[in-house]
């Protein structure tokens, strides 16, 4: 791989970065719903991934001569399920709020997690996290009705995060350094562009590609930075010196962020029942977290 380049490291303290992190990823989610009604989730998404590329492959440069066969078979599952990932996200946010599709999102890296373990304690944290779901899953008749698809694509993007993670691992092992990302987000790019093409003309009236104009570019490139850039920065400065739990814990704490900032700025409040499953699903991820002692944390959500 090519030598890592030179670039400003975040001067934050470890935890102070992660929070911020998560006030990022979660910022530019909002920031990004706040564009589906012009020009929809599949062509935000697109875009989105895009330019989350083209930045990726600035900073890191990755030398596409130097990755073998091999090397492109670790890859391409690992950026497939980036882009499956995102896409299914921001199509569930269009349907559902935020907090709550992150909730749900946090299945994956939840049941990776769980599976990996061989602690019995960590059925109990599973029961929590069933509890948490079962709360927020839309039962005929409930007074809080939620949009099934919604739910059923948030759970499907959190199937790829733990798929993700998997197949991070894997490319863990083979590359070293950043570069490594560049190339997932460069592979979900070429995913996530035609699939996003094609959903995008059943959206916004014929499709949200014939709605861009430079606001909205610069708001999506915007979104871009928010949701991987800057986290990413951030999260891989405090993962130097944090011990790999309590990144894990700090990491949990994304859907009560989410679940703030969806409050601010996109007016969605939660019945106290949706709370309460957002805390179940919270406690479960820092149970876990906790009874996996150090082991290494998962890859970063990207």
């Amino acid at each position: 791989m090519t030598s890592r380049p030179a670039v400003h490291t975040p001067s934050l303290p470890p935890v102070p970065s992660l929070l911020l992190a998560a006030v990022s990823i979660q910022g530019g989610a909002a920031l990004a719903k706040s564009l589906f009604p012009l020009l929809g989730p599949s062509a935000v998404t697109s875009l989105r991934v895009l330019f989350a590329a083209l930045i990726l492959w600035a900073v890191w440069r990755p030398d596409v001569r130097r990755v073998s066969r091999a090397g492109w078979l670790v890859l391409l599952p690992y950026g497939l399920t980036l882009g499956l990932m995102n896409l299914a996200y921001y199509l569930a946010l269009e349907r559902i709020p935020l907090a709550l599709a992150v909730t749900l999102e946090f299945v994956g890296p939840l049941s990776v997690a769980v599976l990996s373990s061989r602690r019995a304690a960590d059925f109990v944290w599973v029961g929590l996290a069933a509890l948490g779901l079962l709360l927020i899953v839309p039962w005929p008749g409930r007074a809080e009705a939620l949009d099934p698809l919604g739910v059923g694509l948030a759970l499907f993007a959190g199937v790829c995060w733990g798929v993700y993670i998997w197949a991070g691992q894997r490319v863990a092992r083979v590359f070293a350094g950043p570069q490594s990302v560049a190339f997932g987000m460069g592979i979900a790019a070429l995913v996530a562009l035609p699939l996003g093409a094609v959903l995008s003309s059943l959206e916004v009236s014929g499709g949200g590609w014939t709605h861009l104009t430079p606001l909205a570019l610069l708001t999506v490139l915007g979104v871009a930075a928010l949701s991987s850039a800057l986290p990413y920065s951030l999260e891989m400065g405090a993962l130097r010196t944090l011990p790999a739990r309590v990144f894990g814990v700090l990491m949990s704490l994304e859907p009560a962020v989410a679940a703030l900032i969806g409050m601010v700025f996109l007016k969605e409040h939660l019945s106290l029942v949706q709370w309460l499953a957002v805390a179940c699903v919270m406690a479960a991820s820092v149970g876990v977290t906790l009874g996996a002692g150090n082991r290494a944390a998962p890859p970063v959500e990207v």
